[in-house]
């Protein structure tokens, strides 16, 4: 990790770019931006590990934060993909305990850092600066409890439809996520994976060529997506 020098009228034209901080006049940007640093991460490198203090909020400058968790077994479960503008890291800036997942960089990656204690006083200032957080925590919780219901109702095969019909395309594409990453997202094993694309392709819903998936019928991919039942 190395901390990149900025101009701080940069970082208050990212602060002001960013849902938290889109409201704040000039002078309460100025005084967030004194607490604000841009880091450089490499490809493969930890950003922070479950459990450790909070650093500060983190919002994606460019390139792709994987956060995820390890089982006992060491089995890793992707929880988000963080990409430009989005924010994370938040849970523990506001409860004040460690971090709740573990975070890398799967390419080189800049992130903002916002010490904890600046955000939670700009919070405490603004009532909308509150209402914002509680928004977007809220959003976050609907996501979990998404995933998580995803995994008790459906098969693999119907969540990896899923996982595929709501990527961009060139995550699609591996660029972004592996075999081993989608298996990951999950919360299942490589191997799976392999045998449920292999039948996405067999139905000619998707194909894969070369590390790359295609959606070939997109209506028929939707047919996946809901699940055994329909």
């Amino acid at each position: 990790m190395r901390t990149i020098k900025v101009d701080p009228a940069e970082k208050i034209r990212a602060l002001h770019a960013n849902i938290y901080f889109d409201h704040l006049p000039e002078a309460e940007l100025q005084r967030v931006a004194e607490s604000v640093s841009l880091r450089e991460f490499e490809r493969g490198e930890t950003l922070f590990l479950e459990g450790d203090p909070c650093a500060g909020l983190h919002i994606v400058h460019s390139g792709c934060v994987k956060l995820y968790r390890l089982s006992p077994q060491g089995r890793q479960y992707i929880v988000r993909l963080c990409q430009e503008q989005d924010t994370f890291d938040e849970v523990a800036v506001f409860d004040g305990s460690g971090n709740p997942v573990n975070a890398e960089a799967l390419e080189t990656s800049r992130v903002w850092v916002a010490e904890a204690e600046s955000v939670r006083r700009m919070v405490q200032a603004s009532p909308e600066s509150a209402q914002k957080v509680i928004v977007n925590l809220g959003q976050n919780l609907r996501g979990l409890v998404r995933a998580v219901s995803e995994m008790a109702f459906y098969q693999v095969t119907h969540r990896l439809a899923r996982l595929i019909s709501q990527l961009p395309g060139e995550e699609v594409s591996g660029i972004h996520l592996t075999q081993d990453q989608m298996a990951a997202r999950l919360g299942t094993v490589r191997e799976v994976v392999a045998r449920s694309l292999r039948e996405l392709e067999r139905s000619g819903a998707i194909r894969t060529e070369n590390r790359r998936i295609t959606i070939a019928d997109p209506s028929l991919l939707e047919q996946w997506t809901q699940g055994p039942w329909n």
